[in-house]
């Protein structure tokens, strides 16, 4: 494979999940989808259910996961083909217009054992009750690219009992807390029958509706009325609600970013982001979805101690690059900000996968020119240089 012939344009995938928005990937994208199919997800990976396509001079394209498999030297090196037996790295862009489910992802040692389990009771893959669809672990980062807000992990101990006290609904909580802590606290609630569910919280929604103005996006009762805002009768009410009051809620400016490893439960609540993630699918989730819901397994993974928010800044580089470290082996992410007429340059040691966010760029030795949301791969090998056109703004995934 000739120099030149390692730097490709990318297709991703767009996912048309009903919590999407409907004109920001397509605005990214310049495309049209229509007004009436949401676009949640533009997936630039290789993973089997949505591979991007790599797009050769020939006007040919084949998906970057069969490239992968039948070539894995030139397209991700022996190296990271020996660790991890593919491209360990799914780099996605989300426009969150409703509130996504709120997850907990599993270890990797968890997430084998969980899937052999599956796979001895013969659940099939696709079941909607299957927990563990791979053997591999989801930890993840995302970057925001508007104001982002989500739910991150249980507040301290003091922020939680104050809401357990102030909160009348969550008075008889108190001290359930006081003896069980945060896992009885938790398994207390999503264990509860739904009938006593309902009678918790429906007067406190009801509360929350005669004053739907009131509430700041910091305070859980604008989250908590939102889950209603179409009109939902207040019955077979989600206990998601709980997890709202009982979680840190975060607000995330654009270009910072925060990381979600094994165990920390979170939800996307609004906005939009880079999100880059171990190419994975395994989800369980815990409220705030109408997806089946795991309890005993969910209990089993989920990290009952008080969260500190961290929100990544990133770390100055040369050449107009803003890394945010992550601590793992699958993945790692930058940004890669030029003033009009600047470059960055550097060597791929891995498969680097690109999208421009803002902006034109030209890369050499191929001379490739890109604009606003096209994609593109460098395969491991080979020093390039990034210029821009005008003031431009891309994300490049790789494996550290």
């Amino acid at each position: 494979m000739e120099m030149k012939d390692k730097i490709f344009k990318l297709k991703g995938k767009v996912q048309h999940y009903a919590w999407g928005g409907y004109k920001y990937i397509p605005s990214l994208l310049g495309i049209n989808i229509g007004e009436h199919q949401p676009c949640a997800e533009y997936w630039l990976g290789a993973h089997p259910s949505a591979s991007a396509r790599v797009l050769f001079d020939d006007g040919t394209s084949k998906p970057l996961y069969n490239l992968v498999q039948d070539d894995p030297t030139s397209f991700i090196n022996d190296e990271v083909y020996t660790n991890f037996h593919e491209l360990p790295y799914l780099l996605k862009i989300l426009d969150v217009n409703e509130m996504l489910s709120i997850q907990v992802h599993p270890s990797k040692e968890e997430a084998h054992k969980g899937f052999e389990k599956e796979e001895a009771a013969g659940i099939l893959i696709n079941a909607p009750h299957r927990n563990y669809k791979d053997k591999n672990h989801k930890p993840e980062v995302m970057v925001a690219l508007s104001e982002f807000w989500l739910l991150h992990g249980f507040k301290n101990e003091g922020l939680l009992k104050k809401v357990l006290h102030e909160i009348e609904a969550f008075n008889f909580l108190e001290p359930v807390f006081e003896k069980e802590g945060y896992y009885g606290l938790y398994k207390y609630v999503m264990e509860m029958p739904q009938q006593q569910v309902d009678e918790i919280l429906s007067p406190l929604i009801k509360r929350l509706q005669e004053h739907p103005g009131k509430f700041l996006k910091t305070e859980p009762g604008y989250w908590a009325l939102k889950v209603f805002e179409k009109g939902q009768p207040l019955q077979n009410i989600d206990r998601g609600i709980f997890s709202i009051y009982f979680f840190n809620i975060m607000q995330v400016q654009p270009g910072e970013a925060v990381f979600q490893g094994a165990g920390i439960p979170h939800a996307y609540l609004q906005g939009q982001n880079v999100e880059l993630m171990a190419n994975s699918d395994n989800v369980l989730r815990g409220g705030l979805t109408p997806k089946h819901i795991d309890v005993p397994e969910l209990l089993k993974h989920t990290l009952f101690k008080p969260v500190e928010p961290v929100v990544l800044k990133g770390e100055a580089k040369p050449g107009g690059e803003l890394n945010y470290p992550c601590p793992v082996a699958d993945f790692g992410i930058s940004a890669i900000k030029l003033q009009k007429g600047e470059s960055y340059q550097a060597e791929s040691k891995s498969a680097e996968i690109f999208i421009v966010i803002e902006g034109e760029i030209t890369i050499d030795p191929k001379g490739l020119h890109l604009y606003k949301g096209e994609a593109f791969i460098i395969l491991p090998g080979i020093s390039y240089k990034i210029s821009s056109v005008s003031d431009a703004l891309a994300y490049k995934a790789y494996v550290p």
